[in-house]
């Protein structure tokens, strides 16, 4: 191959006759061209360009206006480089092209003369296309799909229009190694000198160095930003330290909690405002979600409690360089407590069953209560739902987003009743968790509070309940500080409250603090009708479950309306999973009742007295005792078959069976 430099004119000439003889493919000896102008010219072939004639393509205002704006950065950052290049080239008959990665020309700066001259024979002009695809080869292009810089001249170029000139390109690289686009130098071609594409190569280095320092500034940028932002959108209070305690930056959370302000603190040691209550060892280690008082310098009121963390921020090296502290309200951690441990009220007032005239009465007052934040008593025999109401009225309170917390008075031992309500500090007594213990007021921040059985509290502790009723204060067992709450009071009970307090072992001022609004909650036997609708709440529950469509015989409910219920719903809805679990068929029938139920409702009937008089002789020193075990042998279990054999009605029979104890299902088939 001829070395161009030296054999330009002789190069030039070979080039032309080899140009011919290619467009025209004929055979001929191309070993002496450079390797990649000889493939470029098979691929400038292929794609059909016009070797005679430039493409006159420019693209339209709107698009050439969009592709600008899309390289906007490349061309601002370029435009110095071109500028210091031709100041070096001015008046030589150079000018400079800024290309993009599809070889459209966004910008170019040189010689008038030059310029026009490039767009009258080459369609060198903002707009046009210098890929191969359409200028076939050339430096611009070539250097693209080559993807390095390259020198071209002359009678290298496809299109012979173009063979006047020489032109040197680059490719421009982004921070990650892609090329965005290409700069170009272009003369006329007999004032080829190489030191041009050393110019060119020169400034494109400049140009992706400055490329990947504004990348990296920008995401140095944006990685800041993300930081801020999540600084900022947590809902702890965050300060960061340096390795001298120095704070560095704290988010609006913090500056809110210690009443602070960015420009009076950052820069200045942690403890000129903040002191622990083991001061500054508390920054000697790490820790997670601990409970610590929390001193404000300077400040006449008492201390904050927060759970805090501290970690510890490393350099490459491993060597400690700063810290990040944490501050979460208690609140939010013993909601996020609540929601987990299952604190949480499921019922509303839709959730009461019944339509009678009690019921109607218990719902008025029961809404009512849940419009107010005053402390509410509600009174009524086991079983009747009292925590449902108590549910209710929670959730229809302010107080709904916060927790539900229940606590059973009379269930806890005497001794761990107040350590459960007031919680208690690290060490206040021997067995207390290391590191203290949230009470059930403290839990219910926020929320309300349930005290149930409260007729059960010991006397001493309802001298502490009193305390924190009347101040909405609440103080640890061995804790030195009081700390506010804000919680909804209501408690219950199946006592006589007032007979409590005759008897002193109920404080008349708590009960009288606690019975701001009384809801009494009517036993079963007083809700008439409400039998029925709470039957069929509970079988649809079962209905649903087992895939089975329930029914109730008619006899069933006149001994549900007999029976007194002492246990009320709670007994309603154990007797008819009792009945569910007994029936093999779909109907409930009387037969599938308790035996206590029925012999207590039959008791009442003075008919069965006297049939029971007559069948006296039925027991167990009597032979009779086996007619029994007969009838129901015979009757394969069928209780009213049994009866008639016997000639006894069915609830005396079930009476006989209860105490003989015969149990039924050994005669069922």
């Amino acid at each position: 191959m001829l070395n161009m430099l030296n054999n330009n004119v002789e190069y030039n000439e070979l080039l032309l006759e080899a140009w011919e003889k290619f467009i025209n493919n004929e055979e001929h000896d191309y070993s002496f061209m450079r390797p990649e102008i000889l493939e470029s010219w098979k691929r400038s072939r292929s794609y059909l360009v016009d070797p005679y004639h430039p493409k006159k393509v420019i693209l339209p205002p709107e698009d050439l206006e969009k592709r600008i704006e899309e390289n906007r950065f490349l061309i601002e950052i370029t435009r110095p480089y071109m500028e210091k290049l031709y100041s070096v080239v001015k008046g030589s008959g150079y000018y400079l092209l800024l290309i993009d990665k599809d070889g459209y020309i966004l910008d170019l700066i040189g010689d008038p003369k030059a310029i026009e001259h490039g767009k009258e024979h080459s369609m060198l002009v903002v707009g046009s296309n210098r890929s191969e695809q359409y200028a076939g080869t050339n430096a611009i292009g070539t250097g693209l799909v080559l993807k390095k810089p390259i020198q071209m001249w002359g009678g290298e170029h496809y299109v012979k229009p173009h063979k006047q000139f020489s032109c040197s390109s680059a490719p421009i690289l982004d921070a990650d190694g892609k090329i965005i686009g290409a700069l170009n130098i272009t003369g006329s071609s007999t004032d080829y000198h190489p030191h041009t594409l050393g110019m060119i190569i020169s400034a494109v280095d400049g140009i992706s160095n400055e490329l990947k320092r504004i990348n990296a500034s920008r995401e140095i940028e944006r990685v800041s930003n993300q930081r801020n932002l999540i600084i900022e959108t947590m809902p702890s209070g965050l300060i960061l330290l340096n390795k001298d305690n120095e704070i560095t930056q704290l988010n609006s959370k913090a500056v809110k909690m210690f009443n602070l302000r960015n420009k009076d603190v950052i820069g200045k040691s942690l403890f000129d405002f903040i002191l622990f209550e083991d001061n500054k060892s508390i920054l000697d280690k790490e820790i997670y979600n601990k409970e610590k008082y929390v001193f404000l310098v300077d400040s006449p009121s008492s201390p904050l409690k927060y759970n805090v963390s501290i970690d510890f921020v490393y350099d490459k090296n491993g060597v400690r360089d700063g810290t990040v502290i944490r501050f979460e309200e208690t609140r939010r951690i013993n909601r996020l407590v609540n929601t987990i441990g299952g604190y949480k009220a499921n019922y509303t007032l839709s959730s009461i069953i019944g339509s009678s005239p009690a019921t109607m009465n218990m719902i008025k007052d029961t809404e009512k209560a849940s419009k107010t934040s005053s402390n509410v008593l509600i009174l009524g025999e086991s079983g009747t739902g009292k925590e449902l109401i108590a549910q209710a009225i929670h959730n229809g309170s302010r107080y709904a987003s916060g927790p539900f917390v229940a606590i059973n008075c009379g269930a806890l031992p005497k001794g761990l009743v107040e350590s459960e309500l007031f919680g208690y500090e690290r060490g206040a007594f021997t067995g207390a968790n290391k590191d203290g213990h949230p009470g059930k007021f403290e839990l219910a921040d926020g929320g309300t509070l349930f005290l149930d059985e409260i007729g059960e509290m010991p006397l001493d502790v309802q001298v502490s309940l009193l305390r924190v009723l009347e101040t909405r204060e609440v103080t640890r067992i061995g804790g030195k500080y009081a700390k506010p709450i804000d919680i909804r009071i209501i408690a219950a009970t199946n006592a006589d409250l007032l007979k409590a307090v005759e008897n002193m072992t109920f404080r008349k001022d708590l009960f009288y603090r606690l019975n701001v609004f009384a809801i009494h909650v009517p036993p079963l036997r007083k809700r008439g009708d409400d039998i029925y609708e709470l039957t069929e709440h509970f079988l649809q529950r079962f209905r649903e479950s087992k895939k089975i469509d329930y029914t109730v015989d008619p006899e069933v409910f006149n001994i549900f309306k007999k029976y007194s219920w002492p246990g009320n719903i709670r007994e309603l809805e154990n007797t008819i999973e009792r009945a569910i679990n007994v029936t093999e068929g779909s109907e409930i029938k009387a037969e599938h009742l308790p035996n206590h139920i029925l012999e207590a409702v039959s008791s009442d009937q003075p008919e069965e007295k006297e049939e029971e008089e007559q069948t006296a002789e039925l027991d167990l020193e009597t032979s009779n005792y086996r007619l029994i075990i007969s009838s129901l042998q015979q009757s394969g279990g069928n209780i009213k078959k049994a009866a008639e054999i016997l000639g006894i009605s069915r609830r005396t029979l079930y009476r006989k069976m209860d105490k003989f104890n015969i149990d039924l299902n050994e005669f069922r088939n």
